[in-house]
Parts: C-alpha cells; sequence; structure tokens
C-alpha cells in the first residue's frame, strides 16, 4: 500500500528511489551493506557458536595429543615449535542450504513518516545479516533464480552484485522451484499479492518436503491506516490512483480486509509446518534477525510450531 495526502508526486519520488533500478540500488547499497554487517555482528556477538570437531575440510583447532591414539594424527610441524604433540583439527561440517528472497518490487519502496527506513531498505538489511549470520555458522546460502547457493565469507558482496546486475522483472514472490528436502527457505516480503499467488508458491517451495519461513514486511502505516480526509492512495504496481473523499471511513474495513488477509496467509503456512509472523519497519531488525535464527535452529530439533509465539510483532 502506498499514501501521501494529496501529493502522489511524493509517492513517485520514493517508488523511484527504492524500485530495484540499478542506479538507485547502488547508491544506497553501501549503507544498507553497512548496517546489515553491524547487526550481524553484534548478533553472532550474543549467539554461542555451534563450531566442533569432526569431519570437514576447514582447520578449526590444533590440540594435545592424547597418549593412544594413532600416531599418524599428530601435525609434526605444529609439534616442532614446543616440547609437546599436537594434532590438527578440523571443523565438523553439517552445512545445509538456506535459500533468501528479499522482495524487491515496487510496492517495498513505501516508507511512511513514522518508518525508520522503506520496507525495501529493512528486507535488504535483514537479507543481507541472516545471510552473514549463516554463513558465519557454516550454512550455503543462496538466492532463488538469481545466486547459487555459497559459504563465501564475502556472501554479503556477492548478494549485492548479483541484485545490482540482475536486470529481470522485480518480482513480489520467488520465481517457481523446488528446494532440496532439506533446505530452509526465507521469504522477506510485504505478501499484498493476491492469496491465490501466495498458496502455489508455497505449495511449490514446499513439495519436496523443504521448511520454510515466511515474514510479512510492512510499514507502521500500513498496520494502523492513519490517513484521514481526502487522500489518493497509489498502487506502485501499475494499478493505478484511488481517492478517498474520508480515508478515516475507510478504516474499518481496511482493518478487516487486512486481518482476513494474514489469516489465510497463516492457515497455508501452518498445513505446511511452515513459520509466518509480521514485522513492522519501526521495530528493530535485530530484533527479526534473532527470531529467524530462532526459527531455523528449532527448525533442526523438530519442534518448529511452538516458535510462532515468540515471532516479533505477530
Amino acid at each position: 500500500m502506498a499514501a501521501e495526502n494529496g501529493h502522489p508526486a511524493k509517492e513517485i519520488i520514493a517508488i523511484r528511489r527504492a524500485d530495484g533500478e540499478s542506479r538507485t540500488l547502488a547508491a544506497s547499497l553501501p549503507r544498507l551493506v553497512l548496517e546489515a554487517r553491524r547487526i550481524a555482528a553484534n548478533v553472532i556477538h550474543g549467539l554461542h557458536g555451534r563450531r566442533r570437531a569432526g569431519s570437514g575440510e576447514n582447520f578449526w583447532q590444533y590440540r594435545r595429543f592424547v597418549s593412544g591414539e594413532p600416531a599418524q594424527n599428530v601435525d609434526w610441524r605444529r609439534s616442532a615449535r614446543d616440547d609437546h604433540l599436537y594434532v590438527r583439527e578440523l571443523e565438523w561440517e553439517a552445512s545445509h542450504t538456506v535459500w533468501i528472497w528479499p522482495d524487491r518490487s515496487p510496492s517495498m519502496a513505501f516508507a511512511s513518516k513514522t518508518a525508520r527506513e522503506s520496507k525495501l531498505e529493512r528486507t535488504l538489511i535483514v537479507a543481507f545479516a541472516l545471510a552473514e549470520l549463516l554463513v558465519a555458522g557454516g550454512e550455503r546460502v543462496g538466492i532463488p533464480g538469481l545466486m547459487a547457493p555459497t559459504t563465501s565469507r564475502s556472501i554479503i558482496d556477492k548478494m549485492a552484485q548479483a541484485m545490482l546486475h540482475d536486470d529481470a522483472d522485480r518480482l513480489s514472490l520467488p520465481p517457481s522451484f523446488v528446494p532440496a528436502a532439506l533446505a530452509e527457505t526465507i521469504v522477506l516480503s510485504d505478501f499484498w499479492s493476491p492469496i491465490a499467488e501466495i498458496r502455489t508458491t508455497l505449495a511449490g517451495l514446499s513439495g519436496s518436503g523443504a521448511h520454510g519461513t515466511m515474514v510479512q514486511i510492512v510499514d507502521p502505516a500500513e498496520e494502523s491506516f492513519p490517513y484521514s480526509g481526502r487522500v489518493e492512495f497509489v498502487e506502485p504496481e501499475g494499478f493505478g490512483v484511488i481517492t478517498a473523499g474520508r480515508a478515516e471511513s475507510w478504516a474499518q474495513d481496511y482493518t478487516a480486509r487486512l486481518a482476513l488477509h494474514r489469516d489465510q496467509i497463516r492457515a497455508e503456512t501452518s498445513k505446511l509446518d511452515w513459520l509466518f509472523t509480521t514485522h513492522a519497519t519501526d521495530r528493530s531488525a535485530a530484533e527479526l534477525l534473532l527470531f529467524l535464527h530462532a526459527g531455523m535452529q528449532v527448525s533442526k530439533s523438530g519442534a518448529r510450531t511452538t516458535t510462532i509465539k515468540a515471532g516479533p510483532a505477530a
């Protein structure tokens, strides 16, 4: 939803500012990347690592040689530095693929006066920060239809470059594909798409039995409908302009339609054992990041259905 009291030109400017055009995105990405890295670093600092010794390719640590274990385990180069024998341990690898879909369609450009940033900016910050957090934990991260899964430590840069060079239409929902059964999919969108389209997308994403989370990113104004008087509502994705003579008279119907739409999405996700939550852009991005990380940990433990109760702004 996009609205301005008698100033549709302001909406057009806002849409152009964040509609995914290369020059606009290139200008805003450095700030969004820095913010994403800051948030990810804070969250990582507050979480206990999951690293432990096991089979893998990446070096983890040296430990003292234990009497009785095979002599070929000794790392003689490291042991030559002092009077003890050391074993070189590799990091245990249990990575799986996480697909992250950030909605970059024109409707995501909306930002009211009470919002910290536009829906698009918040979506990109959370997507980048989540990818950084996941890669730090050994997971593979990809963007459906745009970037293959990778464990690269420069994951944010790779995501940003993929978006900058993407000249395809800006879709609200992920393209049709079926993730592997053990994969996880995170969809960050305002979900103003018709419920039939959302249902079809969910059916495809869950076709293999893969789990996922749907996060509805909304502006505070889209939650409360604070408009009154004569207002022109601009639909940013080509559906025109609607003028309300007394916008306050629409509030009750709007709230009811919003609640119904969310109930329908929640019903669809519940059938598939997926998570669904909402996040307003006047809330903390770190709050959503922690929720998503916790949700994926619960997913691995097989107790997904209890997590939604702890969701932000649900």
